[in-house]
């Protein structure tokens, strides 16, 4: 089946975008010799209207969901099964994390052992471990796609409007007697009904006629309304007085996703013909392979810029939304792609060689399909937890979580089991075997 280069476009320019976002609105300070980090949205009120560029992970679902779509879609036609799928997706994730997670633990090691305050090695640790917050959701979603999909051919459409009602059910829960733990739900609900769009963009049921736009308009629609009268804060990234948009995600994000994806998928013509090339396409793929590395990576050159530049007061510090301050965000912003143009290729070649170990499908079983579940079960919290406290709460190294995001790991990476070897019934005597140059003789 044709690639989609257009849904790589949507993947790329998502990324990208986040990257820019996260880099444009993180503020650093070096007072009374502590580092510290500051979210700009903090102290410039305006900047939460420009959450509604900036909030595109509602992309990153709608696309995971077509590519999720397609792939299954096709393992299937080849007679696979859900354990080598979810495995070999999942790595594809999990190899470049990984990397990273080891990398992080053991940066926030060193550092601890040199002497680095626990005040700010805390907050380095939680800023550089919490867009992992990403990972568990969409792993979870990957692991779920045969049984989201089956439901998706037999209703289509109505699965994620289920979902979208029981998703606004569940904010009045959190807001009406005070149910937080219900709110975690709408990781699922919210994310997954994005995840359900990218199934029926992948079959065309949501890209047939005016449906983009009508899904673009109900969103435009439910979502002034809830802004308006509603409680929800137009912040799309950040939490609001009474309620927030993502921690858990609302009905308001999604109102909001539906908005953005509508307009997407109505761009899908523009999109094709803007890429007809071939060499705009070998460009975007270039792109698209180094987009994982890309959006783990990225806050690093934020750590190294601080360290080098902060304590020996060759950086200003200009008041947040100042003059200054603005001007000062494009050479910023310049400093950090600095940084992290080399660093993506130099990760990239490093972590190549791992990918090669235990490569491949593999085989099916129940042994096969239990490891999995099993790291997957320790992965996923794993994640969570780093995501939320960071790779060195209270300033000393999470190693409790990393032991359980390693154990994990290793299930996933050991839950392929070996093909038999063809040619031979079971139970039949072993094939008489001649001389091996080397071994049996000369």
């Amino acid at each position: 089946m044709e690639r989609n280069r257009y849904a790589d476009l949507l993947r790329v320019g998502a990324i990208g975008t986040v990257v820019l976002g996260h880099w444009l609105l993180t503020n650093l300070t070096y007072r009374n010799g502590q580092l510290a980090g500051q979210d700009a949205l903090q102290y410039v009120a305006w900047g939460r209207w420009l959450t509604l560029l900036f909030q595109v992970m509602p992309t990153v679902f709608l696309v995971g969901g077509f590519a999720n779509a397609a792939s299954w879609t096709e393992h299937r036609r080849r007679q696979g099964d859900w354990a080598s799928w979810v495995r070999r997706r999942g790595l594809r994730l999990l190899w470049p994390t990984t990397v990273y997670v080891a990398a992080a633990f053991l940066g926030v090691t060193v550092a601890r052992a040199s002497g680095a305050g626990t005040g700010e090695l805390a907050q380095t640790g939680w800023y550089i471990a919490l867009h992992l917050w990403f990972l568990p959701v969409y792993l979870l979603l990957i692991a779920l796609t045969p049984v989201l999909l089956a439901a998706h051919h037999r209703w289509g459409l109505r699965v994620p409007l289920v979902m979208a009602i029981v998703a606004a059910a569940v904010d009045l829960a959190v807001l009406g007697p005070g149910l937080p733990v219900v709110g975690f739900a709408n990781y699922l609900l919210v994310w997954g009904s994005m995840h359900q769009w990218g199934f029926a963009w992948h079959d065309g049921r949501l890209t047939g006629g005016r449906r983009p736009v009508v899904l673009a308009a109900a969103g435009a629609v439910l979502l002034t309304g809830l802004l308006a009268w509603g409680p929800f804060p137009v912040d799309m990234v950040g939490t609001g007085s009474r309620a927030g948009n993502t921690t858990p995600p609302s009905i308001a994000l999604l109102a909001f996703a539906a908005t953005q994806c509508g307009l997407l998928l109505a761009a899908e013509p523009a999109g094709r013909r803007l890429l007809a090339t071939a060499e705009r396409q070998d460009r975007l793929a270039r792109l698209n392979r180094a987009v994982m590395t890309v959006y783990l990576w990225h806050p690093v050159p934020v750590v190294i810029v601080a360290i080098a530049f902060y304590p020996p007061g060759i950086a200003p510090q200009p008041a947040v939304g100042s003059q200054q301050w603005w001007l000062l965000r494009p050479l910023w912003l310049a400093l950090l792609a600095l940084l992290l143009v080399p660093l993506v290729p130099a990760v990239q070649r490093a972590q190549r060689p791992l990918r090669r170990l235990a490569a491949g499908p593999g085989g099916g079983g129940r042994m096969s399909a239990a490891l999995l579940v099993c790291g997957l079960a320790a992965v996923l919290p794993a994640l969570a937890r780093l995501a939320v406290n960071g790779f060195a709460p209270a300033g000393q190294p999470a190693r409790a979580v990393l032991v359980l995001y390693l154990g994990g790991f290793l299930l996933v990476l050991f839950s392929r089991r070996r093909r038999s070897r063809p040619g031979r019934p079971r139970g039949a005597a072993p094939r008489a075997r001649g001389p091996t140059p080397g071994r049996d003789g000369p």
